[in-house]
């Protein structure tokens, strides 16, 4: 064989393999092909459905352009009435400030009132003790020199009260108790009914 038909063969061989690449390139066109026909397919059905949404939506937007339309001057109107409310609490403060130094005042002159009253009922209290202190010292006197004159009683109290009573010597008593005395006069009372 020459070399002029060996590359002839060669080229034949290699159109027949370029030849069934081009067949299997083809197919798998055409099977990408199919399926962008297909996704175009859905794409047309899916804008047919949103289609009366975006209707819906415009109508929606239609009748919101009148209301869009009256919220400035509803955004004017409350500002006017923030503005009103502002200028309010602004005069509330002022009569508040009004309130607490009428109160201060007010105080003030409380205070005076009750220092001068205090005052007089502290100087009508001297006249009056001066007046009852010597009714007062004559009946301590006397208290004094009745107390003098009764007898104190001794109350004994615990567990060797049999034995006071029985007339035992206190010596006699357990070491580990002492004995308690409580002392009773009858003049308490009466020093107590003398000072109301």
């Amino acid at each position: 064989m020459s070399p002029i038909q060996i590359a002839l063969l060669l080229l034949a061989v290699a159109g027949v393999w370029a030849v069934i690449e081009l067949a299997l390139t083809l197919r798998k066109t055409r099977t990408v092909v199919d399926s962008l026909d297909q996704t175009v397919g859905d794409l047309n059905n899916t804008l047919a459905e949103v289609q009366p949404v975006v209707a819906k939506l415009d109508g929606a937007v239609d009748e919101l352009t009148p209301a869009l339309a009256q919220v400035e001057p509803l955004l004017k109107s409350s500002k006017t009435a923030v503005d009103a409310l502002t200028s309010n609490l602004v005069e509330v403060e002022a009569v508040v400030r009004d309130i607490s130094e009428v109160t201060g005042s007010v105080a003030e002159a409380s205070n005076a009132v009750s220092s001068v009253t205090d005052s007089a009922a502290g100087a009508v209290q001297k006249l009056f003790n001066k007046v009852k202190a010597p009714a007062a010292d004559a009946d301590r006197k006397l208290a004094t020199a009745a107390e003098a004159e009764q007898p104190t009683e001794h109350v004994l109290i615990g567990e060797a009260e049999d034995e006071a009573a029985d007339g035992a010597d206190t010596a006699q008593k357990p070491a580990d108790k002492p004995a308690q005395y409580y002392t009773y006069t009858p003049a308490e009372t009466s020093e107590e009914s003398c000072d109301e």
